[in-house]
């Protein structure tokens, strides 16, 4: 079980998005270099938390902001903006429902209960960490005030 890392990369953008109001004009190549990712997968992942309504990114010469207040962004909503299915499949049950063992038609219905147990408590974890107790984290281990190029 893995969450994907474009949620950790989207997490590093949204804080850095954070840390550098009012000081830059925050674009994807900055972002790229902070990350160390490709400037288009730092597109695609502004795209996706734009859609969600978390951020918004002015046209032309880029700057990225922050569309909500960190206190009222989730993880769980910067992780379902880039994996709308994430939750449901972090665990998969193997097909084997053609064959004629009683166990294999079943396994699917006595399991459905347990994981959507585990997914609404995976999903009642992630909506209680904001992007404002990361922020403070961020903030507590910072020995000096990061720079911007």
């Amino acid at each position: 079980m893995q969450i994907s890392m474009k949620c950790s990369v989207a997490v590093h953008c949204l804080l850095f998005i954070w840390e550098a109001r009012d000081k830059a004009r925050v674009t994807s190549k900055l972002l790229a270099q902070s990350t160390g990712c490709n400037p288009v997968i730092i597109r695609n992942i502004l795209s996706a938390l734009k859609k969600a309504g978390l951020i918004t990114v002015h046209r032309g010469q880029g700057g990225a902001e922050l569309c909500k207040d960190p206190t009222q962004i989730t993880l769980h909503e910067i992780y379902a903006a880039l994996e709308p299915n994430g939750i449901s499949s972090l665990i998969g049950i193997h097909p084997c429902d053609d064959r004629s063992c009683p166990v294999a038609q079943n396994i699917r219905r006595v399991l459905q209960k347990p994981y959507h147990q585990i997914e609404d408590a995976i999903a009642a974890d992630m909506d209680s960490i904001t992007l404002a107790s990361m922020i403070e984290d961020l903030e507590s281990g910072l020995t000096s005030p990061p720079t911007v190029e």
